[in-house]
């Protein structure tokens, strides 16, 4: 049985099903943690935090194997743009440190854009919050706990 995290008891508090994973927590990048899961790629999805030019934070979910678009990603929250958070102010911005975000239970809730190619999948992995640590979890369940929307915000 597995340490539950924070991730892990909203979930259990909203009534939302999951499954959670453990890996090796010295893997912080999400092609290694799919392959280490045994999971296809297009199914581990990436938790990454931006800054629009006004100092909006917003949270943007998309596979591992992606990168995100950043023109697509501002035009879909409505921002005339952003960039990615720099990695000493996610701990501060998030609570949580980089190879451990994970788009439910940040210090506040932020505007959060989960990529398109995740909503029709059964379910996806997200991080649980912690290295070492995944979900896997109904993108539409995740989208409606967080009020998260769903757009194509990565490279083709």
């Amino acid at each position: 049985m597995m340490d539950k995290t924070n991730v892990m008891r909203i979930l259990d508090q909203a009534k939302i099903p999951y499954e959670g994973f453990r890996y090796s927590s010295e893997l912080t990048e999400g092609i290694l943690i799919a392959d280490a899961l045994g999971e296809p790629r297009e199914d581990v999805y990436k938790t990454l935090v931006t800054v629009s030019g006004t100092g909006t934070h917003y949270v943007f979910v998309i596979p591992v194997e992606k990168t995100l678009d950043l023109k697509a990603a501002a035009r879909s929250v409505g921002a005339k743009s952003v960039s990615m958070l720099k990695q000493k102010e996610l701990l501060p911005t998030t609570g949580y440190i980089h190879g451990g975000c994970s788009p439910i239970g940040m210090k506040k809730p932020f505007h959060t854009v989960i990529d398109s190619s995740a909503q029709p999948k059964e379910a996806f992995f997200v991080s649980a919050g912690k290295v070492g640590a995944q979900i896997r979890v109904s993108p539409t369940a995740l989208a409606a706990l967080i009020g998260a929307d769903f757009s194509a915000i990565v490279t083709s």
